[in-house]
């Protein structure tokens, strides 16, 4: 009776095991079963480190004034969100890297096909970029201070410098690795460059260009946080930097919790994005 409950109940939740044979069915609900699994183990122990983190404070094991403690990072965070404050440092970082990657996005795709379209300007421009891609970007940000100014516009070109080159390299291969079969069947049937860009190209590297994107809306996220470093005035980077000067280290350490929280957000959407355009397809 309560394997026929068991199964009702993952027939609702799932689907596609609604035809399978019993074997199918044993195999999806140890594969769920898995999952409980590890979910479960992550949560024990992030639970558990924060804990001993906690007992290791209050108990003097650790010194709490360097590494402060969960409750104090807690206490800190909800100070600034009655005072509002909290608001104006998320909102600007998080502003700056959805700007910077939705710039990578569109830059990377349009100079892969720039490139694509002109084999002679890829053969010129593939060293160099090989080159910028390899520079360490934190030295940059100096730089782009000095010639942009400290501003907005700076710290989102300085996450752009982050990810936009490794971006254009990495479509660019993907464009060239697309099957040469498909790409002589347009043309077999009359097509032109544009068709095979369109028809096959494209379409063909979309899962290589999502998978490009999660990587990315971290790399942003640094290089906004680089910025933020030297040129700004307000976010999170700006918090870092700011509470590690004057030594406000629970600051410190709920600005860079804050940090991971949009990080893993904004993947987790990229990544749910992925699995709408896997099931479309």
């Amino acid at each position: 009776m309560w394997v026929k409950r068991s199964r009702r109940y993952n027939q609702k939740r799932y689907p596609e095991i609604q035809e399978v044979s019993p074997k199918q069915y044993q195999y999806l609900q140890m594969r769920a079963r898995h999952g409980r699994i590890v979910q479960s183990m992550r949560f024990l122990l992030l639970a558990g480190f924060l804990g001993l983190w906690e007992v290791a404070a209050d108990l003097g094991w650790i010194d709490s004034f360097i590494f402060s403690s969960p409750g104090r990072i807690l206490q800190t965070f909800w100070k600034m969100v009655r005072d509002g404050s909290i608001f104006l440092h998320v909102r600007v970082t998080l502003v700056e890297t959805i700007i910077s990657f939705l710039l990578v996005v569109l830059f990377g795709i349009l100079c892969a096909v720039l490139l694509w379209c002109n084999d002679q300007l890829s053969e010129i421009l593939e060293p160099y970029l090989v080159v910028l891609n390899s520079l360490p970007k934190s030295a940059l940000a100096p730089l782009l201070i000095v010639w942009l100014g400290a501003n907005s516009r700076t710290i989102i070109v300085a996450g752009m410098s982050v990810a936009i080159f490794g971006t254009i390299l990495n479509l660019y291969t993907g464009f060239r690795e697309v099957s040469v079969e498909k790409i002589r069947l347009i043309y077999t049937l009359g097509g032109k460059r544009r068709h095979v860009l369109t028809k096959v190209i494209l379409p063909s590297t979309v899962p290589a260009t999502i998978s490009i994107m999660k990587v990315n809306i971290g790399l942003c996220l640094v290089g906004v946080v680089i910025g933020e470093f030297i040129g700004a005035r307000c976010g999170l980077g700006y918090l870092i930097i700011y509470s590690s000067q004057v030594f406000k280290l629970n600051i410190l350490l709920m600005s860079m919790v804050l940090l991971c929280i949009i990080a893993m957000g904004l993947y987790a959407l990229i990544s749910a994005v992925e699995r709408w355009y896997l099931k479309k397809i």
